[in-house]
């Protein structure tokens, strides 16, 4: 049974490109960006674990840490890094789960048959720091992850879950956001004391709170 929205991510232990990794032990109190490939030597995860890569002061600085998986051994990943650090000019700088026995495939339902009976879907978790799957992505093989997105989806995770509001459409850092509708007027008076815009009693948007304050 795959992994639902707010299930607690699965604990293992398992080879990687750092040595032995103790999932839980490794996140600590950080918030978990999960990724999987199909396989080693593939051009569009090349592209990818380079753009994390070049990424990980952005996740840095939300207390995210990243952590790739492919089903091929340990060995298999320090070869394909060379290739990484060759093709997209980035050194990998977080580890990859080497998963050759598929216990973390498995665990995390990222074998999907009907696409694969071996190799890996290319799956995203986003799992916070109480172990809680807070989003999951399925991508198919020909179609490269957006990473930027995957930024703008924890800052409103990180917002919303400090704040009693919700991110509209297309928000990024910084623009208004939506006191959500279980805040009754007066709640958000002491709230929200610079006031909000109020379109429908609904929708109603205010200056969004500082996220590190």
């Amino acid at each position: 049974m795959s992994l639902q929205l707010n299930d607690t991510a699965p604990d293992f232990a398992q080879d990687s490109t750092e040595g032995r990794l103790h999932f839980y032990d490794w996140a600590g109190s950080s918030w978990v960006v999960l990724f999987s490939h199909p396989k080693d030597f593939t051009p569009v995860c090349t592209t990818e674990l380079g753009i994390v890569a070049k990424l990980k002061s952005e996740f840095d600085k939300r207390n995210v840490k990243v952590i790739g998986l492919s089903v091929d051994p340990a060995d298999s990943h320090a070869s394909w890094s060379k290739d990484i650090e060759e093709t997209q000019g980035q050194t990998l700088n977080f580890p990859l789960i080497a998963d050759n026995d598929r216990t973390v495939s498995d665990l995390y339902g990222m074998i999907h048959p009907n696409a694969s009976d071996t190799f890996t879907v290319r799956s995203v978790f986003v799992i916070d720091p109480n172990h809680k799957v807070r989003l999951t992505l399925t991508y198919p093989a020909s179609t490269g992850r957006n990473f930027d997105e995957l930024l703008r989806v924890i800052d409103s995770l990180q917002l919303t879950d400090k704040y009693k509001v919700a991110t509209p459409v297309n928000w990024k850092q910084g623009e208004d956001v939506i006191i959500v509708p279980s805040v009754t007027d007066e709640q958000a008076k002491d709230l929200f004391p610079g006031g909000w815009t109020e379109q429908k009693p609904y929708l109603r948007t205010v200056k969004q709170p500082p996220l590190n304050a």
